[in-house]
């Protein structure tokens, strides 16, 4: 109901039935994804990697190049998902008078998700970077060992 049309005037009421009628434009603006998620996809979507099955282990390998050990952050989480991230920076100081004619490098944030198998084993996993390639390497568990029938002794009555 349009309260306008009645004579009374409640401005209230009226701005509230304005917000309600939101414009379709409006209504993908407010369900379109946030920055935080645009940022990671992209993060994601930059970052290749290659994925190894050994007899023991699982190994993921990925380029990092020019970043330092302590820029890159490995971690498991909760769910057995390996997570590896990090930030690239650009070099803090220009010299004086230089201007970029090109920037092709990427920059920022990076980051993977892995699922891991179920027979990963979580608290033997390692990391090393070396010549700009990182290497992760988690463990596999043992097979469990098949178990043996029980014999159940047959007594005569």
């Amino acid at each position: 109901m349009d309260y306008r049309m009645t004579g009374l005037d409640f401005p209230f009421l009226s701005t509230l039935q304005h917000l309600m009628d939101v414009p379709d434009e409006m209504e993908k603006a407010f369900n379109a994804p946030t920055r935080t998620y645009v940022r990671d996809a992209r993060a994601m979507a930059s970052t290749p990697a290659d994925v190894k099955e050994l007899p023991s282990s699982y190994v993921f390998v990925a380029d990092m190049p020019g970043l330092k050990s302590g820029e890159i952050k490995v971690q498991v989480e909760d769910d057995r998902v390996l997570v590896v991230s990090g930030e690239r920076k650009r070099e803090a100081e220009e010299k004086e008078g230089s201007k970029y004619l090109r920037m092709e490098r990427r920059m920022g944030k990076f980051m993977r998700r892995f699922s891991l198998p179920e027979n990963a084993n979580l608290e033997a996993i390692s990391a090393v970077c070396q010549d700009g390639v990182l290497t992760v390497t988690v463990e596999k568990l043992p097979p469990p060992e098949p178990k043996k029938p029980k014999t159940i002794e047959v007594k005569i009555a």
